[in-house]
């Protein structure tokens, strides 16, 4: 009797941007706390169904590092700042339409919120050798 493997699933980030206060300036604070209920019960959705392993926000605050032995460093936020990344999340999912599914589904999205898709992967293009977390170890967290 033949069985067929459960492919191992693909990990996927989601990188959020032009999140800042000023989207959020016209919303009421029961309207904020509203969005801010929803926005966690997105993630913690993801997590109890095991598609998202982990998501963190950062600061806005940020340090750009460039030039030949790191010569160049630059101190922000930039006046950019719809570009900068927010937050986070990484899930592992089947592939990109069920990421893209997902991210559809961002709560944020009503309010300017703009998400980034991108799959991870353990080759660099440049032959660097890279070591993620094992994909069957994120998901049996």
């Amino acid at each position: 009797m033949e069985t067929n493997p459960t492919p191992a699933p693909i990990p996927f980030m989601l990188f959020f941007r032009n999140s800042g206060p000023e989207n959020h300036a016209h919303l009421s604070p029961e309207q904020r706390q509203q969005l801010v209920t929803r926005w966690n019960a997105w993630f913690e959705g993801l997590v109890a169904q095991g598609k998202a392993v982990e998501g963190q926000p950062l600061e806005p605050e940020t340090r750009i590092v460039s030039g030949s032995g790191g010569a160049r460093i630059t101190d922000g936020p930039f006046p950019e700042a719809k570009e900068a990344i927010a937050g986070y999340v990484t899930l592992l999912v089947s592939g990109l339409e069920e990421a893209t599914e997902i991210a559809q589904q961002h709560p944020g999205l009503a309010y300017g919120l703009i998400v980034e898709i991108r799959q991870q992967t353990p080759h660099c293009h440049l032959g660097v050798t890279t070591r993620g977390r094992n994909t069957r170890e994120m998901a049996a967290r």
